[in-house]
């Protein structure tokens, strides 16, 4: 059985912003040494797309994709008052506490959509995004890198989006995921029946309830939500055990589109 914990880091020197997300992402060091993409709490969709980043990440991991190890990166009141940039300063300073942080692969290469990849493996992906409602794995923005001669699957941070309506909960579980369509690995997906019986092997209620036990308590703390966090733990609980029982209509959706 995986370890599903995660490491505490504490960030260190702030090195540059990836601006290529909406999200501003930054390139950072800890106090291991190790340079972490760093996402922020206090970026635009905040501790939401935290949450995604872990669920969706996770469950990636549990699947045997390959992906950049999450740590919880912790930033410290003074970080970043020395920064000149007054969007970054202000970021730094609303992100105090846990962030969230991925391994920095350095070296890594942009998934090109031309390259043929092993038709199983590109049907967890699909499997993955579908299950988890990650609108982003895109030709146009694949989240997708290679490095040291394998795939490696990053952000998942634009996924379980019905968190942010909050609403339909038991709806949003049953969805068949239309955007699925988009998807850059799709056409080499020929393989989703397997795919689908690989993840109901090894995806379970017990262990969505370790994933979702991993969220801390202060990302649960919400302003546009009555529940208390352990409620709104409970929600993303029953999601994931609801969505992979009714599997079939996200797959089926999937198989449509490729025809």
């Amino acid at each position: 059985m995986n370890d599903l914990s995660l490491r505490t880091v504490t960030v260190m020197r702030y090195i540059l912003p990836l601006r290529e997300g909406g999200s501003l992402p930054a390139l950072a060091e800890a106090d291991d040494d190790f340079k972490y993409v760093l996402k922020f709490r206090g970026a635009g969709h905040g501790v939401k797309m935290l949450i995604s980043e872990i669920l969706g990440g996770k469950i990636a991991e549990i699947l045997g994709l390959k992906i950049p190890e999450l740590v919880f990166a912790n930033l410290d009141v003074d970080f970043g008052r020395t920064e000149a940039d007054e969007e970054i300063q202000d970021l730094l300073k609303f992100s105090e506490g846990l962030n969230l942080g991925l391994h920095y692969l350095s070296g890594a290469i942009a998934y090109d959509p031309s390259m043929k990849i092993d038709a199983l493996l590109a049907s967890k992906i699909v499997w993955l995004d579908a299950f988890i409602t990650n609108i982003d794995r895109t030709f146009k923005n694949t989240n997708l890198l290679w490095w040291h001669k394998e795939l490696w699957v990053i952000d998942n941070g634009a996924s379980f989006y019905f968190h942010h309506s909050w609403q339909n909960f038991d709806a949003a579980a049953k969805t068949p995921f239309k955007y699925i369509k988009d998807h850059v690995l799709l056409p080499q997906a020929t393989k989703l029946d397997e795919a689908d019986a690989f993840a109901k092997s090894v995806l379970n209620e017990d262990i969505f309830r370790k994933i979702v036990n991993l969220i801390p308590e202060d990302w649960l703390q919400w302003n546009d939500a009555d529940e208390t966090p352990e409620e709104i733990r409970e929600i993303y609980f029953n999601f994931l055990k609801n969505r992979l029982e009714y599997s079939e209509i996200f797959l089926n959706e999937a198989k449509n589109a490729r025809g």
